[in-house]
């Protein structure tokens, strides 16, 4: 990988892998004060809807916040890698959507989807938790958006965005006739 090399110092990367541990462990166990404690300044960035929380009291907000939503959530890394200057975690969050989220009400339904974390450091000292998923899987598995392959999906898709899906039809069939017209591949018997 570009740029994920561990830092000249392994006594620095174990130590950074250990508050990262740390802060995951206690977010399982909804300790969130103290998960919040384990940053030497608090932030949670989701890349998915462009949200910052910015502080002890936003942060802790954030997680309280997911736990009201899901309050069997747990995340369960598969891998933590050190890098210069950050720590970087794959992962899977699974939970039952038992309280409001984001606006929508509780669905009862369960969430398993693949999440991959960058805890950024100054030093020793955890400055963000910047977080990537696919938003549209969790809402599949809520039932609030549909899976673009299934029909329903593809109906959506047809009257949501009519004049995109006929610009891909009138491409397709143009390029449908044009690959059949095209003489066959030489050189293969």
């Amino acid at each position: 990988l570009l740029g994920a090399e561990v830092t000249a110092d392994p006594a620095l990367d174990d130590k950074r892998v250990a508050i990262v541990n740390e802060h995951m462990r206690l977010e399982n166990a909804y300790d969130f004060p103290g998960c919040v404690g384990v940053f030497g300044r608090p932030q949670y960035q989701l890349v998915a809807d462009g949200e910052l929380y910015h502080g002890a009291d936003r942060v802790h907000y954030f997680l309280a916040q997911n736990h009201t939503a899901f309050p069997d959530f747990v995340f369960a890394p598969t891998r933590v890698s050190p890098t210069t200057d950050a720590v970087l975690v794959e992962g899977r969050f699974t939970g039952t959507h038992l309280g409001p989220w984001r606006g929508l009400p509780a669905t009862g339904q369960k969430v398993d989807f693949q999440m991959c974390l960058i805890f950024e450091f100054d030093g020793e000292s955890m400055t963000n938790e910047k977080v990537y998923f696919d938003l549209s899987t969790p809402l599949r598995q809520l039932g609030i958006a549909d899976d673009y392959n299934s029909l329903r999906g593809k109906l959506t898709a047809v009257l949501s965005h009519p004049v995109v899906i006929i610009k891909a039809l009138i491409f397709s069939l143009t390029h449908r006739a044009t690959a059949a017209k095209a003489p066959p591949a030489r050189g293969r018997a």
